[in-house]
């Protein structure tokens, strides 16, 4: 039940259409949130762990993972707000009366001319 386009001894087969990268702004700010979300989620763990061993870390460590908390949701939100502003400046943008898609459709026509 092997896929037919595979061979013997490869790992994976590359798709013929691919995936498009994601701009690097919208990168940069996923790999930010994966950061602050780990970290995040490494406080949450001591804080238990501490509350369970009534250390008296408990308390500085519980207020920090709920400010960790608060800062990972709002990178979260800032993936998707850093999206819609390169979509907006860049002309990938749903409305056909945008005035973003004169200028992208100059520079592939300057593109295509050059």
């Amino acid at each position: 039940m092997e896929d037919e386009t595979r061979t013997a001894g490869q790992l994976w087969v590359e798709d013929a259409r691919g995936l498009r990268r994601m701009p690097d702004p919208v990168r940069n700010a996923a790999v930010r949130a994966v950061m602050i979300m780990s970290v995040t989620l490494i406080l949450a763990v001591v804080a238990f762990l501490t509350s369970v061993t009534s250390s008296w870390l408990a308390y500085p460590m519980t207020i920090a993972s709920v400010v960790a908390t608060v800062v990972a949701t709002w990178s979260v939100l800032d993936i998707w707000i850093t999206r819609q502003v390169w979509r907006q400046r860049n002309g990938v943008v749903s409305e056909p009366s945008s005035s973003a898609y004169p200028a992208r459709r100059e520079r592939v026509v300057e593109e295509q001319v050059a």
